[in-house]
């Protein structure tokens, strides 16, 4: 089997391209995607895929990509998806992104040119330990980088060119999607399964090299609405039940030394608000509620409720209103009834030199929402780290590596087929 070559850089070329595109989503906007310039990268890549000789490779109405390299083989493979989403995410701000290559990093500080104040430093981000001598793309102080997950459509890009380029290298039918909005978790909301037609996926959207993620946090979203008593503060004695001033209370009587992100690890879930406005008549706060066991996820919204009503006893003339969302849940209960799909992913990570590493994530992926709509799908490492950041940074070395993954990945089902 041949290997891949970053020939002439163009797997940076391609990703540094990418992350130059504004590509922010925006969790209040009602459209589909989100924002209209999420496109303006969905049509760069549609055109790549063109170039390549992929001859159905389009954009919807709805901002999806999809494409398919045709199967060389003669075997029945399973068709499998490649996976990556085009947005970056709100927490902050992907305009103007500038990314630098810090070429053969040898441990020192990278100081950020345009807010000196952002630094990464070895102490602080672990992963860098492995990346003596790689070369480190970072943006340039001011924004995030957005290989997050741009690292990933790198990736699958430069993994379909090599197909395209190499018809002797024998795979299945390959589907590739590349999806908007999956930061404010729409990333599968329109997506046309029927249309897609694969059997098995993965998302590239990792982080460390060589991981393979089988396993997300269950996730709901609450919203919570206090209604109080309104009145003019000068005439408000005995009468006013200020909305903000009871949802503050709440907050505070929430647990402080467990279910909240700053103290909490490994499998532990979490009550988290993540958004509050309002006034003294009404007030609102929006929550997202995580964990990996679905029983320990109703009972932390329990202990949500129960903190409502124990502030709500002090407050007689005013009432709440309490609304949970499922939003994805926990893929590893789908991907168990497929084993395979994880067996191969590994088998590809080990083919390309690496030692895999199997893991759980706490967050989660298109990839959870796919795997409960008929399609199987783990994450597979991108290589991206610190995102949502202006420290975010990834490794052209890790990239490499993410690409031969992805090309072993669907040589190997075509081989085990």
């Amino acid at each position: 089997m041949l290997h891949y070559q970053n020939k002439e850089q163009g797997l940076q070329n391609r990703f540094i391209s990418y992350a130059k595109i504004d590509t922010q989503s925006d969790a209040s906007s009602l459209t589909y995607p989100s924002t209209q310039k999420q496109k303006n990268l969905a049509h760069v890549l549609v055109q790549g895929l063109i170039e390549m000789g992929i001859e159905d490779a389009h954009c919807d109405a709805f901002g999806y990509v999809y494409a398919t390299i045709p199967s060389n083989s003669t075997k029945h493979v399973p068709i499998l998806c490649f996976c990556s989403h085009m947005d970056t995410s709100p927490d902050c701000s992907g305009e103007n992104v500038k990314p630098i290559i810090h070429h053969n990093y040898q441990g020192e500080d990278l100081i950020l040119p345009d807010d000196h104040s952002i630094i990464l430093r070895l102490a602080e981000h672990k992963d860098l330990c492995a990346q003596l001598g790689n070369d480190i793309i970072t943006a340039s102080g001011t924004t995030l980088l957005g290989a997050d997950n741009k690292a990933g459509l790198a990736e699958i890009m430069e993994a379909a060119a090599f197909f395209m380029a190499h018809p002797n290298v024998k795979h299945g039918t390959i589907k590739i999607l590349f999806t908007p909005d999956e930061e404010i978790g729409r990333g599968v909301d329109k997506v046309d399964i029927k249309k897609l037609g694969a059997d098995f996926a993965y998302t590239v959207d990792g982080e460390t090299l060589g991981s393979i993620e089988d396993e997300t946090f269950s996730a709901d979203g609450v919203k919570l609405i206090i209604r109080g008593v309104s009145a003019h503060p000068g005439f408000a004695k005995g009468k006013m039940e200020s909305a903000i001033k009871i949802l503050g209370a709440i907050l505070s009587a929430l647990p402080k030394d467990k279910l909240t992100p700053e103290v909490t690890a490994g499998k532990e879930g979490f009550i988290h608000p993540v958004g509050i406005h309002g006034n003294a008549e009404q007030a609102e706060a929006q929550f997202i509620i995580r964990d990996f066991d679905d029983e320990l996820l109703k009972a932390h919204e329990l202990t949500l409720e129960e903190a409502v009503k124990k502030v709500m006893v002090s407050y007689p003339n005013s009432s709440y209103e309490m609304e949970v969302t499922a939003q994805y849940r926990n893929m590893k209960k789908v991907l168990d009834e497929y084993p395979q799909v994880i067996q191969y992913g590994i088998m590809a990570i080990e083919r390309a030199g690496l030692v895999a590493k199997r893991r759980s994530i706490r967050g989660g992926t298109d990839g959870s929402r796919l795997s409960f709509i008929g399609l199987p799908c783990p994450n597979i490492f991108a290589g991206e780290h610190a995102f949502h950041s202006k420290q975010e940074w990834v490794s052209v070395q890790d990239m490499e590596k993410a690409v031969q993954t992805i090309i072993n990945i669907a040589c190997i089902w075509e081989e085990q087929s």
